[in-house]
């Protein structure tokens, strides 16, 4: 469906999106795209250090000025979420953006082996911070016109295997959360879809299949339609959709705001 689909110069001019993951692969990618296309960007990632290599792309680059917000969400807390959206208040009144990239592999490995702890990290990164980041960032979207909510899913919430029982129940929990927040908002200036990503060169895709060539994946910047469309102007009328980058498939649940 967005074969032919090319965001314009300005599409993202005067928005503020706030990215998480912004350190690294799909998300560093979508802040520095997205402060191309002109929005003032906020960058949330656990690495200050990786945050201010995005910080300088985009400065170099002579985009709009983008805001550093180092976050590890293993430790993200209701309290330090409702710090997260006071701070974006007082910087800049709303939010236009929210992309929830973040996401944390943990191992693969039989249940019966899992380590709690490790269980307990991937939950927090993958679905907990999410639900928590979202509910305290929701009155700022809703002080935009058009306020963009989206979530990069995974196929294997979909249909998980053997040895992915942590991640992909995180993720599972995730798609279920989307779907919840879509239909909780048809009513509303906020709309909220999804994205999954397929075979893209990340470090938890080489992670998660150390073997694999990298010419075997897509690059980050060639799915960056998908994101432009969903968290800009053009997809104003859309809500509850989950768009895959190989095809578009339509929720049963979709809305239209």
């Amino acid at each position: 469906m967005l074969n032919n689909y090319t965001a314009s110069p300005d599409l993202l001019r005067d928005r503020v999106i706030l990215v998480t993951g912004a350190s690294d692969g799909i998300g560093k990618t979508a802040a520095i795209t997205f402060a191309k296309h002109g929005a003032s960007v906020i960058l949330l990632g656990r690495s200050q250090a990786k945050l201010e290599q995005t910080y300088d792309v985009i400065v170099n680059a002579g985009y709009p000025m983008p805001y550093l917000m180092p976050l590890d969400l293993v430790h993200a807390s209701p309290q330090l979420c409702d710090e997260v959206a006071m701070a974006i208040d007082k910087q800049y009144q709303r939010l236009d953006g929210l992309l929830h990239n973040a996401a944390s592999l943990g191992r693969l490995s039989p249940i019966e082996h899992y380590p709690t702890k490790l269980w307990h990290t991937v939950m927090q990164t993958n679905l907990n911070a999410p639900f928590m980041l979202t509910r305290s960032l929701l009155p700022l979207l809703k002080q935009s016109q058009t306020g963009s909510l989206v979530f990069t899913l995974a196929d294997v919430a979909e249909h998980s295997r053997a040895y992915w029982g942590a991640y992909a129940s995180a993720k599972a929990g995730l798609r279920a959360l989307f779907e919840t927040i879509s239909a909780e908002v048809e009513a509303s200036s906020v709309r909220c879809n999804a994205i999954i990503p397929q075979q893209i060169d990340t470090k938890l895709q080489r992670n998660a299949f150390p073997g694999q060539e990298a010419v075997a994946c897509a690059s980050p910047e060639s799915i960056m339609k998908y994101y432009l469309y969903l968290i800009g102007k053009d997809s104003a009328h859309r809500n509850g959709i989950v768009m895959r980058t190989d095809k578009v498939m339509t929720d049963a649940n979709e809305h239209s705001n």
